[in-house]
């Protein structure tokens, strides 16, 4: 899919909000409204490819329900067609698709989890989806499944990441503590539930992509997860800030080209069986 400059422009400030923020979103094919549960910026994965800045302290650090529910009524009123950068976007495009559990970390490490999936299906338009895109980490936890109980009910999608086939890629591009058996037994049982959409970012590192080993390796992941609705394969379209042992990763991270991209792909749908699109870089 090809990227229109209000796809590069992801900022998590609307006016303003502490918690609430409009994004064109390339996957969402439409607006999706964020909701950004973690401004302290503490996440359980310290991904390579992270496009949070940490070096920088968060001005909230904490997440207030109430007034992220004042946020989330207001900014559905809104005509995006009339803000920047929305306003070059053509209206088609514009269309409300998903009020996402996004933002600076991990949602699935929220404690007021499943009572701010409640807001969000009290709160939302029909038709509008509830999209939860998570590590998988803390799929696990109890009050985590029942939220997903909830948006079971509520046009709810789990979009889980899997940028790994092997725990050693893993480590080298998740950066976590996390075993990588954990977040492939929560992404199954997950996806035994309900059908789950993954999410899959690869990259150059120091100019090499993924090798074919570990693409085998992750079609073979996605077919023990199994009941997966759709694979989304993406490389980078905005700079990394994550600082990895003093250097920043923007130094020696970069995006797969738009064929190296479609090739992922292409071997998603034919060695894990499952539907895939294409998300290319900036």
């Amino acid at each position: 899919m090809s990227v229109l400059p209000a796809h590069k422009s992801h900022p998590r400030i609307w006016e303003n909000f502490r918690y609430v923020y409009p994004v064109l979103s390339r996957r969402s094919h439409g607006i999706s409204v964020g909701l950004n549960v973690n401004p302290d910026k503490a996440c359980n994965f310290d991904c390579i490819y992270c496009q949070v800045d940490r070096t920088v302290p968060a001005l909230v650090t904490k997440f207030d329900l109430a007034i992220a529910e004042s946020e989330l009524r207001n900014i559905l009123t809104v005509d995006f067609s009339k803000h920047a950068p929305f306003d070059t976007v053509p209206k088609d495009k514009l269309r409300l698709n998903d009020i996402a559990l996004s933002g600076d970390a991990e949602p699935t490490t929220l404690p007021e989890f499943s009572k701010t999936i409640e807001m969000i299906a009290r709160v939302k338009p029909p038709g509008c989806k509830i999209v939860l895109i998570t590590d998988a980490g803390g799929l696990d936890r109890a009050d985590v499944k029942k939220g997903l109980g909830i948006m079971d009910l509520n046009d709810g999608e789990v979009w889980g990441k899997l940028d790994a086939g092997t725990e050693d890629y893993f480590r080298q591009v998740n950066r976590t503590a996390i075993p990588f058996a954990r977040i492939l037994k929560n992404l199954a049982a997950t996806a035994r539930e309900r059908p789950v959409i993954i999410q899959s970012l690869f990259l150059k590192i120091h100019g090499r992509g993924p090798s074919h080993d570990e693409i085998t390796a992750y079609c073979q992941r996605l077919k023990e997860i199994a009941n997966i609705r759709l694979v989304q394969v993406y490389t980078l379209a905005r700079p990394a800030m994550t600082v990895v042992d003093g250097m920043p990763a923007a130094q020696f991270v970069s995006a797969l080209s738009d064929a190296e991209v479609d090739a992922i792909a292409g071997r998603v749908r034919r060695e894990a069986g499952v539907p895939a699109e294409s998300f290319y870089g900036g």
